[in-house]
């Protein structure tokens, strides 16, 4: 239910975008075809055949009424739905759907998406009937994809034509596991629809707004997130975590903001796992009697895009008093403001390409 109710607000602010007037719609739909990377020698079993499906879109065009949408060069929004055939009976099939953005390069014909949503798969792990999937410990987990195409619109009056690349991944992020993820590589070939049968005029950016220089003073923010996590030590239980961070931003222009701070970890999990392996491993040094409990500092970026940011950052664990999958760690994920100051937080936090934790947070930002 936390992932439901986490996505749903983000939904929500697409939705309420999409009631505004003096925008145009289109849809597209792109059939795909390509391999699940090997990013991990655990899922070398589940690399059978050619991942095959049908990616579903709903945009929603910008043409420069709001500041941000000259910003990105009049970018679109809206929605998503994937059906993948992941050509394994082990793995089954998956179901997503997505909130999305375009942003578009080369006048235009070049699109970069990225939709962050939810999936279903119609065959998870299960330890009895299906113990060989260990990708997806879970029914519904969170997913991410990205969309490179050369698109072209209105070549035969309302439609045209677009083909590239997407990159689709599927992940609980450690909520259950086991969790080794995938990610497919795929060529996808479709065909847009403009459902209005002529577009708005851009608006052009003032050009005296364009030269004025973007000051804001520094800005101290605290963030509470929480969720619930799982060692990779298959039905060790889930256990509820606890992150407090406190940072400083300072907006060096219109879209970024440089951050700087720290992070306060009570994973409960980890307590669990220390006793796990004081246990299970008495050969090694670790007496269940080692604190559980985490610090880092982290330097982080934030992007800007109308009242939707994105965040990354990268920590640093000054206080480690047991080794859990190194020292270093990093952060990504979605921020949306509610007025000047609340925020609300999706993000995950992972060790490399380890996924750690989905983190549910709230802030603010003085």
């Amino acid at each position: 239910m936390k992932y439901l109710t986490t996505y749903t607000f983000l939904l929500v602010s697409f939705c309420i975008f999409s009631q505004e007037k003096q925008y145009t719609s289109s849809i597209d739909v792109n059939y795909f075809k390509g391999n699940i990377a090997l990013h991990n020698n655990d899922i070398l079993h589940l690399i059978k055949g050619h991942p095959e499906g049908v990616i579903l879109s709903y945009n929603k065009k910008t043409f420069g009424n709001k500041a941000w949408e000259q910003r990105y060069n009049y970018p679109d929004y809206g929605f998503s739905f994937i059906y993948q055939n992941l050509k394994n009976d082990v793995l089954g099939n998956n179901y997503s759907v997505y909130a999305h953005y375009n942003f578009y390069f080369l006048k235009r014909n070049l699109i970069f998406r990225i939709g962050q949503g939810l999936a279903l798969t119609t065959n998870p792990y299960d330890k009895e009937t299906n113990y060989r999937n260990n990708a997806f410990g879970s029914k519904i987990m969170s997913s991410t994809y990205l969309m490179f195409n050369y698109k072209k619109e209105r070549i035969f009056d309302q439609f045209g034509l677009q083909a590239g690349f997407s990159m689709i991944h599927y992940s609980n992020a450690n909520v259950k596991a086991p969790n080794t993820s995938i990610n497919s590589i795929t060529f996808n070939i479709g065909v847009n629809y403009n459902l209005d049968v002529e577009d708005s005029e851009y608006i052009k950016p003032d050009s005296s707004e364009i030269k004025k220089r973007f000051t804001e003073p520094i800005k101290y923010n605290f963030v509470f997130r929480s969720g619930i996590n799982e060692s990779d030590v298959v039905g060790s239980g889930q256990f509820p975590f606890y992150i407090v961070s406190a940072y400083a931003d300072k907006r060096i222009n219109q879209k970024s903001a440089l951050q700087f701070g720290t992070d306060v970890f009570f994973s409960n999990f980890l307590k669990e796992y220390i006793y796990y392996r004081s246990v299970a491993f008495p050969e090694e040094p670790t007496t269940g009697n080692e604190d559980y409990k985490r610090v880092g500092l982290f330097v982080g970026h934030e992007l800007f895009v109308n009242r939707i940011s994105l965040v990354t950052q990268l920590g640093y664990y000054v206080y480690y008093p047991f080794d859990f999958e190194g020292r270093t760690y990093i952060r990504v994920g979605l921020k949306r403001y509610f007025g000047n100051k609340w925020f609300g937080a999706l993000t995950l936090k992972a060790h490399a390409a380890k996924a750690e934790a989905v983190e549910f947070g709230i802030g603010v930002r003085l």
